[in-house]
């Protein structure tokens, strides 16, 4: 992510989603600040399009009440900090056709990029786990093929583990991910 060359000004997340609708490009807001996203890579494209298929064949395996969006989606962080995860899911009856933010995700995906490894690992962990209804934040690596998995448990106790191999089981809302359908076929 790099900020944008000329100054917008300090922004609310409202007043940040009034000011990029329609506009073209894709942002973020980060502590008030408007952050423009840099145009991404194949490997990140191919990556991120694995992860929300997988998702989505989860949720349909799993007949959940719950629906995968890709990115474009907007997490309401505080009041001054809004992301756009490359995939989430949520659970409860459809958004309208209209809506941009996405009110109580359960599950936020990031695949990392050469640009944004420090802000997806450091910055956005905690900030989306600053969201109440986040129980989990998977972290894909296109290049090593690793997922870490961070899960909310009992206490707000943060767990971690790392997969190269076997099954997610995302509870809730009660998903088996296979880590291979994570990635893109070779």
């Amino acid at each position: 992510m790099a900020e944008l060359a000329k100054p917008i000004g300090h922004m609310n997340v409202d007043e940040f989603l009034a000011w990029a609708r329609d506009r073209p490009g894709r942002y973020e807001l980060v502590r008030g600040e408007v952050v423009a996203m840099s145009p991404q890579r194949v490997r990140h494209a191919t990556a991120k399009f694995a992860a929300q298929s997988a998702l989505d064949r989860a949720l349909e395996r799993a007949g959940l009440p719950c629906r995968m969006l890709p990115d474009g989606m907007t997490v309401r962080i505080d009041s001054e900090t809004a992301y756009e995860p490359d995939a989430l899911v949520y659970c409860g009856p459809p958004l309208g056709d209209d809506v941009v933010e996405v009110p109580k995700p359960i599950i936020v995906v990031e695949v990392l990029s050469p640009g944004t490894t420090l802000v997806d690992t450091g910055e956005k962990f905690s900030g989306y786990f600053s969201v109440a209804s986040v129980r989990h934040y998977l972290v894909i690596n296109p290049v090593t093929k690793v997922v870490v998995h961070h899960a909310r448990g009992e206490g707000n106790l943060i767990s971690s583990r790392f997969f190269v191999e076997g099954t997610l089981y995302l509870d809730p809302p009660g998903l088996d991910l296979p880590v291979t359908e994570l990635f893109p076929r070779a």
